[in-house]
């Protein structure tokens, strides 16, 4: 049970600052700030958790890494079902708590959607948006692999290496779909938008489901293959 409190806390973590700060900051393509700024809540968020609630349950905070692991015999199918519960409970009390203070405070969300996920910088391809979101999710599951692998030797650097992974692919991908590459992530920004009348992130959410998971499956058969 610890184990699933820390994905739980981890995972609101991650939502109320990353989405936070693109809530402030929009994703201002023209300077580009809003893009680093994002980048850097998501990827200084893992940095956070992962010294805060790794050693308890991984710091996984992420459907697609709890896939990835499950994959690669880190944990037991029942196991994974409670960290997914986890995150997913996790990501609605940050966005949660970000509506609470957004509406409490009076603060204009720049993004207009809580932070949630979209196509506008693909142009609304499916296929596009797709395949962006596999990529950047391979490139960062295995990474994570690589990072936690019992062979690894990168002492107490892990998750700085692992933060800084999120946020280099958050750099590239927040002009495209504003980066998911994690469904806990994505799933109670697009419902809270909804709420609010946005109905947009809702009608895309599955490509953030489905886009994740899938990059997360084949990280774990390609890092296994390399592994060997």
């Amino acid at each position: 049970m610890k184990r699933y409190v820390a994905e739980f806390i981890g995972t609101a973590v991650l939502v109320f600052m990353g989405c936070g700060t693109a809530m402030l900051v929009g994703c201002d393509s023209a300077s580009g700030a809003g893009y680093l700024l994002t980048a850097l809540a998501f990827g200084l968020s893992i940095v956070a958790m992962a010294y805060c609630v790794g050693n308890i349950s991984g710091c996984h905070i992420n459907p697609a890494v709890s896939l990835a692991v499950l994959m690669t015999g880190g944990i037991n199918v029942t196991e994974f079902i409670g960290y997914v519960v986890a995150q997913i409970l996790g990501g609605f009390v940050g966005s949660g708590l970000l509506a609470l203070i957004f509406s409490l405070g009076g603060v204009t969300d720049m993004t207009g959607g809580f932070g949630s996920n979209g196509l506008a910088g693909v142009n609304g391809n499916v296929v596009a948006g797709l395949l962006v979101e596999i990529i950047l999710t391979c490139i960062f599951v295995m990474t994570i692999l690589g990072v936690t692998s019992k062979k690894a030797n990168h002492g107490s650097f892990g998750g700085l290496v692992i933060g800084l992974t999120l946020t280099f692919v958050h750099i590239l991908g927040i002009g495209l779909t504003g980066t998911s590459v994690n469904p806990a992530r994505s799933i109670a920004p697009a419902v809270f938008a909804a709420i609010g009348g946005y109905t947009d992130p809702i009608a895309a959410l599955w490509i953030f489901i489905v886009g994740p998971l899938v990059g997360a499956a084949l990280a774990a058969i390609i890092y296994r293959s390399l592994e060997k």
